[in-house]
This record gives C-alpha cells, sequence and structure tokens, in this order.
C-alpha cells in the first residue's frame, strides 16, 4: 500500500473502505450478495465444518452463484454441528444445523437460488 500523503487521500480512502464495509453489514441492501458463514469453532472443526466450507465454495462456482463463504467462529450452536449462517440480501440470516456435503447442496439449490425453506435450522 502506498503512503497516503494529504488528506483527502485519506477521506478516499476511508469512503472506499466504508463501502467495501456496508456490502456486508446491510442485508437491505439489494446489490448484496448472498453470505455464508461456517461456524468453524473447535467443535465445527471437528464435526467436518471445513469440508463443507470446500464444498460450499467449489459448488457455489460451479452453479456461478454470487456468493461469499467465510470463516466465523463458535456460534453457540454446539450440539447442531457444523453450522452455517446463510444471509441472502434483503433477508434476516439463518443458521442451518448438521450440515454436511449433501446437505449444504440442498440449501444451495433451494434456499440459496430460490429462497424455498430447508429443514435442518438450528433455532
Amino acid at each position: 500500500m502506498d503512503k497516503i500523503k494529504s488528506y483527502s487521500q485519506l477521506k478516499e480512502l476511508r469512503d472506499e473502505m466504508r463501502q467495501k464495509i456496508s456490502s456486508f453489514s446491510d442485508p437491505d441492501n439489494p446489490g448484496n450478495k448472498t453470505i455464508i458463514r461456517v461456524g468453524m469453532g473447535t467443535s465445527g472443526l471437528a464435526s467436518g465444518a471445513e469440508q463443507v466450507m470446500d464444498f460450499l465454495r467449489d459448488a457455489l462456482v460451479k452453479r456461478n452463484i454470487e456468493a461469499d463463504v467465510m470463516r466465523a467462529g463458535d456460534m453457540g450452536y454446539s450440539y447442531a454441528e457444523p453450522t452455517i449462517q446463510v444471509t441472502r440480501p434483503g433477508h434476516e440470516p439463518l443458521v442451518f444445523g448438521n450440515v454436511d456435503t449433501h446437505k449444504a447442496d440442498e440449501i444451495i439449490e433451494k434456499y440459496i437460488k430460490y429462497g424455498e425453506a430447508v429443514e435442518g435450522r438450528a433455532y
């Protein structure tokens, strides 16, 4: 990163960063991508969360679906690991539990693509 040499450059950088951050934190903005957080706490990792995350990334790319898949800490649903939280633009986040690659595929096909209900919510 280059050095910031003026106050106007600092303001430009600030505005750019705010715009990037708002794309993750404003689910009411219809231009957002779907955001998928995979619970990667100790119990999640022990239950196979890493395989689920790899599957999600690959499956979304193959299906040409715009979504960000990111690591998250423990979500507090240890009884239902691995867990994922899916936030579709304009919708409240949903947490799904006991997610394996088969369940992840169903979530992509039904909930992410079409907004249809999928069994297995963790709460």
